[in-house]
């Protein structure tokens, strides 16, 4: 697979181009028709060319990788689902909160999660607390 040099940090992904890694990271390295056809489940009106171009863009922005060695191309995300999140999130935290992960959390903490969801966030603290 052919990737663009990784001298930069990583681009930020547009909130389209987000969506494609999603795809990406779920169905694991596809053509841009695959790519496609999973989007339709959430946006009917998408079209293939569209797709296509975009992933040309992600491609060249070096966040995905491609296979040329088949007719069709295999596109791939560059990085692992949960490198690029924490990036996201590093830079969220910085640009918004301050570099204050604890303002991050209260904030999402206040009326931003479900009982069940604050249920699974308290095991986890209990068990880090524990190791």
């Amino acid at each position: 697979m052919s990737r663009t040099p990784a001298t930069a940090p990583p681009p930020k992904p547009t909130p389209a181009e987000l969506d494609l890694l999603r795809l990406l990271w779920r169905l694991g390295p596809s053509t841009a028709k695959q790519v496609h056809e999973a989007q339709q489940v959430e946006r009917p009106e998408a079209a293939q060319a569209t797709v296509l171009r975009l992933l040309q863009v992600m491609h060249g922005k070096g966040l995905v990788i491609r296979d040329e060695s088949e007719r069709s191309h295999v596109y791939a995300a560059a990085a692992a689902q949960d490198s690029l999140q924490t990036n996201l999130l590093q830079d969220l935290i910085h640009k918004a909160f301050s570099g204050s992960g604890k303002a991050l959390v209260m904030t999402a903490l206040r009326g931003h999660v479900t009982d069940e969801e604050r249920a699974e966030i308290q095991r986890f603290l209990e068990q880090s607390r524990d190791e």
